[in-house]
């Protein structure tokens, strides 16, 4: 029994480090042509509450979903989104790479769209920061830096940061309704910081998440290592186990506390509209 666990456990770290390293093609969108890569593997994903309209933040671009089969690469542009959230109508955050070759340095560090990314700004960290999560929580905005395995804050949207603090997190969670609380799924587990990402420790009893959301204040919802959702209500003290994706999630995000979305490694994406009870494919590519 004890073998069994200890297989259980290997396999379910191995996954996390998939997740958390994954920054390779994937199956495209719909039969790209010969000179256009398709999607690649999808990063994030958001709804602009600006007109309703999925997004997919992909290795080689930002994608609007126009139907189950078909996304249009936003403004043409072929750029690897490694972090990307919706802020508000029409106002994208993002960071990862050019995808110009020649371009001066390989890190967008923070960049901001507020035309629904059909052009981009710096923020700040540009050459510098790979941002491979973003949160933004009230007035306070959260990130992963993958070129200092930091989390940071800021109070100013991005523009300025408070020094990191030494946690290597895959996906980050907070709400606007407790801003200092913040999670993150971890290799060694959910943890949770109490003073705006200066400090964390463990949240005993979680389960191994891949993925976390806050879409309300004390309320966690994310895929664990195998796909099923698993929510909390109370900060993390207890969990229920709810519906689940057909494979590992490679991108997740919820909405509201009803509406959750998630990728799974072939490129499709899936949506849940109670809460995760069960999901159903809003997105396909090609050659899933």
């Amino acid at each position: 029994m004890r073998n069994t666990r200890l297989r259980a456990t290997a396999a379910a770290l191995a996954v996390l480090a998939l997740v958390a390293s994954a920054c390779g093609p994937s199956p495209s969108s719909s039969a790209p042509g010969p000179d256009d890569p398709g999607i690649g593997h999808i990063h994030g994903l958001g709804v602009d509450p600006a007109d309703g309209a999925l997004y997919l933040a992909g290795h080689y671009g930002l994608f609007k979903v126009t139907s189950v089969e078909t996304a249009q690469r936003v403004a043409g542009r072929i750029q690897d989104h490694m972090g990307f959230t919706v802020t508000g109508p029409g106002t994208f955050l993002a960071s990862g790479h050019p995808g110009d070759p020649q371009a001066a340095s390989p890190h967008l560090g923070l960049i901001r769209s507020s035309d629904a990314g059909r052009t981009w700004v710096t923020v700040s960290e540009g050459g510098a920061a790979d941002f491979h999560s973003l949160q933004p929580a009230g007035d306070k905005l959260y990130a992963y830096d993958s070129q200092t395995r930091q989390v940071r804050a800021s109070a100013d949207g991005g523009t300025t940061w408070m020094p990191g603090t030494d946690e290597d997190a895959i996906d980050l969670a907070a709400n606007a309704g407790e801003p200092d609380r913040l999670y993150a799924t971890t290799q060694g587990g959910l943890r949770v910081s109490t003073d705006g990402g200066t400090s964390f420790a463990g949240v005993q009893g979680a389960p191994l998440l891949s993925h976390v959301d806050s879409p309300a204040k004390g309320l966690l919802v994310g895929p664990d290592t195998e796909g099923r959702l698993q929510t909390s209500r109370d900060e993390g003290r207890t969990w229920q186990a709810g519906g689940a994706l057909p494979g590992q999630a490679t991108a997740f995000a919820a909405v509201d506390g009803n509406r959750l979305l998630a990728t799974t490694e072939d490129g499709t994406v899936y949506e849940s509209r109670n809460g995760g009870g069960d999901f159903t494919v809003v997105f396909r590519s090609a050659a899933s």
